[in-house]
Parts: structure tokens; C-alpha cells; sequence
């Protein structure tokens, strides 16, 4: 049995301190630890919503795709920005496998139909509330519906790109590819291409 099993949280005050893009909250809780001693403490936690990720992959090609995007937040941390990814976006009130239908479709111009939901993960869950729900889809690189690129509605500007699970993975060691979501799936896919040798 766990020893947080009699550890107790009890929200205090929840004050919303921005409401820009995303919430940016200040949460005041009364936490008592396993070890019995009872304390106010005072976080922040910047609430997005939840979203959703998916690796398209033509397994008979062994070839996956992926987007490029600037994102700013990566690009004041001392990176160029231009952030390699597989689809994602916000649920945005939509069911995580109707949302990534939509993202996928949108950004990369694939309509998948058959999606399965691999895992659902927290991301950055010290200060980010948001829940990613992972999925992967079968394509067929050459039955690309549109050119996808993103909403202009939602500036976006993204790059379609479509490359061999192998190289996907080589980018990973090379650190071409530093998105924790992107790690994950195509992790996922070398692990699933293990277990079928």
C-alpha cells in the first residue's frame, strides 16, 4: 500500500491570474504529507486544455509523418524555434479521437478514419495541467487527400513531411527531433516493429 495513503489536499483558494491565450492559475491548498504534518502551500499551474497526438504510419513503407513548426516558447529557451512533431492539437469540446482526426486532417492533409488510442499521458505535470491522449492511424503515404500546412485562420505555417521511421529515429539521437510527444510515438513504433522481428 502506498504510504500517501492517508496524505490529504484541500484547495484553499483558486485565482485565475491571466487569461490570455491559456489560464495561468494560482492555487493556494492545504496539503498533509504521509508523514502526517499538515501545511498552506501556493502553486502555479498554467491550464491549456487537453489535446491530443497521433503517429500517422505507413507500416508496408515503414514511413511515418511528421510536421514542422515555429513555437515560440522553444524559441526563447535558445532553439531556432522550427520544432519537428507528429500532428496534435487542443480537444477543443471534441472527443480526443474526433480532435485528432480534425488536427490531422488540418495539418498534414491525411483523413484517417481508423485511429487507436495507445495511452494517455500528463506532459508536464508540475506546472501544466494539460493530458495528451496518443493515438496512432495506418496511411498510405501516397493517398494524401490535400496539402494540409495548417489553418491561416489559426497562423498556422506548417511543413508536411514524411520520412522513414528510421530516420525519424536517427533524429531523435541527433536531437533534430526534441518534442517529448513525438519521442513517445515514435518510441512506440520501433518498440511495436521489435516485437513483430
Amino acid at each position: 500500500m502506498s504510504k500517501f495513503k492517508d496524505a490529504k489536499v484541500e484547495i484553499l483558494k483558486d485565482e485565475t491570474l491571466s487569461k490570455n491565450w491559456y489560464h495561468l492559475r494560482n492555487i493556494t491548498y492545504r496539503y498533509t504529507g504521509s508523514n502526517g504534518k499538515t501545511e498552506v502551500l501556493k502553486r502555479e499551474a498554467y491550464d491549456r486544455g487537453n489535446g491530443a497526438a497521433i503517429l500517422l504510419f505507413d507500416r508496408k513503407r515503414e514511413r511515418v509523418v511528421l510536421v514542422r513548426q515555429f513555437r515560440v516558447p522553444a524559441y526563447v529557451n535558445g532553439h531556432d524555434g522550427w520544432l519537428l512533431e507528429v500532428p496534435a492539437g487542443l480537444l477543443d469540446g471534441d472527443n480526443p479521437e474526433e480532435a485528432i482526426r480534425r488536427e490531422a486532417a488540418e495539418e498534414t492533409g491525411y483523413r484517417v478514419e481508423n485511429v487507436t488510442h495507445l495511452f494517455k499521458s500528463f506532459m508536464s505535470p508540475g506546472s501544466v495541467t494539460e493530458t495528451l491522449d496518443f493515438f496512432v492511424a495506418e496511411i498510405d503515404v501516397t493517398q494524401r487527400a490535400d496539402e494540409g500546412g495548417g489553418l491561416e485562420e489559426e497562423h498556422e505555417d506548417i511543413e508536411v513531411l514524411d520520412v522513414s521511421l528510421d530516420e525519424a529515429l536517427a533524429m531523435i539521437a541527433s536531437g533534430e527531433i526534441m518534442d517529448a510527444k513525438t519521442v513517445m510515438l515514435l518510441q512506440w513504433a520501433e518498440i511495436e516493429r521489435l516485437k513483430r522481428r
